[in-house]
């Protein structure tokens, strides 16, 4: 009796899944009959005639993202480079997309791959960078227009890695090293240059400096000489003219002659106070120089007698 019970229901099973399908939202499914199309099934539940009709292909049709395996190319200056990406296709129509091409995946990622190779082919290693967005329009355009017979679109591709060899890379190494020193250098001796360029402004301002001082320094002195000058000239002057004024007073003659005579004294006294010079009365100094020429008279007077002595013998 179980085993009876057992075989209906997996007849059951059988004859449903055979006569009934179910199309799930995100999908549709193309039905044959006896090998031969009959329509695309859209969602929901669809009914099979069995052993007659048969669901051939089920395809995706939400936007699906396939990996773009990496790959060597070469770039337009001759270098090897590693580059993958990822590509966004989405099925426009099923039926294409079952009957138009066997593997409408591994045909985009070829293709996608071919138009990746010619492209880099086409730029230097510099440009590989900053022409990524371009090279992704290009390829998009490309595959786009292979795939129409095939039901899909390619919404975008976008590439993952650009990689270079272990060589190159260790050479671009040394070179942006050795432009980091170069550039190193050049500051360092534009540092110099303006230094030694400031210093050298500095002390020429600061010559300039110290000769516009020197030179107001001997215009002010020489000023201040001049206002010297002019202010003493002009005390003599006035000086004089009061001199000159007393003197026209009555006395003022003989007020002068007095002055004369008191600077004279006061003058004489200063000699006499430094030179060797005696002060006597007018007899007292006659006297005194009758002497000192006895003296002298003296003094020769044996030498001549002595001389004469010796004429007499």
């Amino acid at each position: 009796m179980w085993t009876t019970l057992l075989i209906i229901i997996a007849l059951g099973v059988f004859v449903f899944t055979k006569v009934f399908i179910i199309v799930e939202m995100r999908e549709e499914v193309i039905q044959e009959r006896l090998g031969k199309y009959i329509k695309t099934l859209k969602p929901g539940l669809h009914f099979l005639i069995p052993f007659v009709d048969r669901p051939a292909y089920r395809q995706e049709m939400r936007e699906q993202v396939i990996d773009v395996p990496s790959q060597t190319c070469i770039t337009k200056d001759n270098i090897e480079v590693e580059v993958d990406g990822l590509v966004y296709v989405k099925v426009m129509d099923s039926y294409k997309a079952s009957y138009g091409i066997g593997n409408y995946k591994l045909a985009a990622i070829n293709l996608a791959q071919t138009t990746m190779r010619s492209e880099i082919g086409k730029i230097t290693l510099d440009d590989t960078f900053s022409e990524r967005e371009q090279m992704n329009e290009n390829i998009v355009r490309e595959i786009d227009k292979a795939s129409d017979p095939w039901g899909i679109k390619v919404l975008r591709y976008e590439i993952r890695n650009i990689r270079p060899s272990d060589n190159l890379i260790h050479t671009l190494e040394k070179q942006m090293e050795a432009e980091r020193d170069k550039r190193a250098e050049i500051t360092e001796s534009t540092g110099t240059r303006d230094f030694k360029i400031n210093e050298s402004q500095g002390e020429r301002k600061e010559a300039i400096l110290l000769s516009e001082a020197k030179r107001q320094k001997r215009i002010n002195e020489a000023k201040g000489k001049a206002k010297e000058i002019e202010l003493i000239a002009k005390a003599t002057s006035k000086g004089i003219k009061r001199v000159s004024e007393a003197i026209a007073k009555p006395g003022g003659d003989l007020a002068v002659k007095t002055k004369l005579i008191e600077q004279f004294i006061g003058q004489l006294g200063n000699v006499i106070e430094r030179s060797n010079v005696s002060v006597l009365p007018t007899e007292t100094a006659n006297l005194k120089t009758f002497f000192e020429g006895v003296g002298k008279v003296s003094d020769h007077t044996p030498t001549s007698t002595t001389n004469a002595k010796g004429g007499a013998q």
